[in-house]
């Protein structure tokens, strides 16, 4: 795993993705958070309008300018990123909403490239939850890692589904699976 890597996890919310990411972060690996939570802690404070529950296009555009800013921000790394979602996620959640795809998101996820090989968290019942900020209920977990799932291929990349295990286990796999590369 040498040179700078960007390794994206998707799937749908409340699958483990941000845990793994923690796992790997302790593990002493660069990391890049989740966007969409980010914005929503941020919009929340000052009653904004770019929430999923309110404006879901200005939403997407803002997951999209933070999501180039971290891809930029791994320019300069010694070893592998991992990013909690990447810019493919922002077509998908587009289409998850039955939205337009703008041709600047369309363009955006074709030439901003991560390594071929994306990490997708199944849809696990048993861990998932809703809070102030993920208010999805399970079924639109289930269609989100559906979205993901049609998304990342269409842009070329090879999707490797994340067991349902505990997390130190998930965290093994994932370095196996880099090593393995």
């Amino acid at each position: 795993m040498n040179g700078p890597r960007r390794i994206v996890l998707t799937g749908g919310p409340g699958s483990g993705k941000t845990s793994l990411l923690e796992a790997l972060s302790a593990a002493g690996h660069a990391t890049s958070p989740e966007a969409g939570r980010a914005i929503i802690r941020r919009q929340q404070t000052i009653d904004g309008e770019a929430l999923p529950w309110k404006d879901r296009a200005l939403f997407a555009e803002l997951m999209l300018d933070r999501e180039l800013e971290a891809h930029t921000g791994a320019e300069g790394a010694a070893g592998p990123v991992f990013f909690d979602r990447g810019v493919p996620d922002v077509v998908g959640y587009l289409t998850l909403c039955g939205l337009p795809v703008p041709a600047h998101v369309e363009r955006a996820a074709q030439d901003i490239r991560y390594d071929r090989r994306v990490f997708i968290a199944p849809v696990w019942p048993e861990i998932f939850g809703q809070d102030a900020e993920r208010k999805q209920d399970l079924d639109e977990a289930r269609r989100t890692f559906d979205a993901m799932a049609e998304t990342y291929p269409r842009f070329g990349y090879e999707l490797i589904e994340l067991p349902q295990a505990p997390v130190a286990e998930r965290l093994a796999f994932v370095l196996k699976t880099l090593t393995a590369a």
